[in-house]
């Protein structure tokens, strides 16, 4: 049976641990990212973040209903991230580019986590403050909100999916990670023109953009494309003869 939260307050017991960390929930997600780092999700236990922190592992529950509860606090933290320093400009294109390449940077930051985080629902602070800040930016854009939501929702998932893809690359043993990267440029720049033209006619661009992510140009496109769909409501909008 789960066992009851308790929240993250003034009021709590605030000693040391033999290691010398004052326990919060702040510092058991950073600890657990750490583990995540080092050790991939197998690593994430009550046990290890115990030995981590220098605690007893059941001190876990007292801030949190167990590894799957932390699991969401983790997600929560992650979109966090993605929002600090951040400032709006009231261009919502800039904005919500902006936006969206902070929130890819901020997941793959922590490769494993992002993997692990990127499908789930926190219900935190974090994340309701980022639902309304979206809404906002495209509502105020002009969008009906039928339609801001369905943007809304498409670009957040846009930015999860690479995270995650992108993550679980990163993730990936360094060995195993540019073993990959050596078969695409070895396989796609050898092929000849008289079976796979279009391959040959580009390969040097296929082997270029294989060493970074595809996110800013997808992004780049979904945004363009919102932009032609809020014009194209601003004409249906004008009066008839305007």
């Amino acid at each position: 049976m789960a066992k009851q939260m308790v929240s993250d307050s003034p009021t709590r017991r605030r000693r040391p641990t033999k290691q010398g960390v004052v326990l919060s929930e702040q510092a058991i997600i950073e600890t657990a990212l750490r583990l995540l780092r080092h050790h991939g999700s197998a690593g994430l236990s009550a046990r290890r973040l115990g030995a981590a922190l220098g605690a007893d592992p059941s001190t876990l529950y007292r801030y949190f209903r167990g590894i799957d509860d932390l699991t969401l606090a983790i997600a929560d933290e992650l979109i966090g991230r993605s929002f600090h320093g951040w400032e709006p400009t009231g261009d919502w294109w800039r904005d919500l580019y902006a936006l969206g390449i902070r929130s890819h940077a901020a997941y793959l930051d922590h490769p494993q986590a992002a993997v692990l985080s990127a499908s789930r629902v926190s219900g935190r602070a974090s994340e309701q403050a980022a639902v309304d800040t979206i809404l906002g930016i495209l509502r105020e854009a002009g969008f009906p909100d039928g339609t801001a939501v369905r943007l809304y929702r498409a670009f957040v998932d846009q930015m999860l999916a690479f995270a995650a893809l992108d993550g679980a690359e990163l993730a990936l043993p360094d060995d195993v990670r540019e073993s990959d990267r050596e078969l695409w440029r070895s396989s796609y720049t050898q092929l000849p023109a008289e079976t796979h033209p279009n391959i040959a006619a580009t390969a040097g661009l296929l082997v270029e953009l294989s060493d970074r992510s595809a996110y800013p140009d997808a992004l780049e496109l979904f945004l363009d494309g919102a932009r032609a769909l809020l014009q194209r409501l601003d004409e249906a909008r004008r009066p008839e003869g305007a």
